[in-house]
């Protein structure tokens, strides 16, 4: 699954350990979500898109 995740993180100025405390996972899990190594559960999607103030839509991307 496609995501903006690293682009978003980047414009609000976070590394991904600052972006994995503020979700409670690893900074590993950040990176295997923005290298589309690893898809995220739906509640942690849901935690992704509310700490950047958007829809879960406007996150991740399906490829049709």
């Amino acid at each position: 699954m496609k995501n903006d995740v690293r682009s978003l993180r980047e414009a609000a100025g976070l590394s991904q350990a600052a972006l994995g405390v503020a979700l409670e996972v690893s900074r590993q899990t950040v990176n295997a979500i923005e290298t589309e190594k690893y898809d995220p559960s739906l509640p942690l999607a849901l935690r992704i898109a509310r700490h950047f103030h958007t829809q879960v839509e406007e996150v991740f991307h399906v490829d049709a």
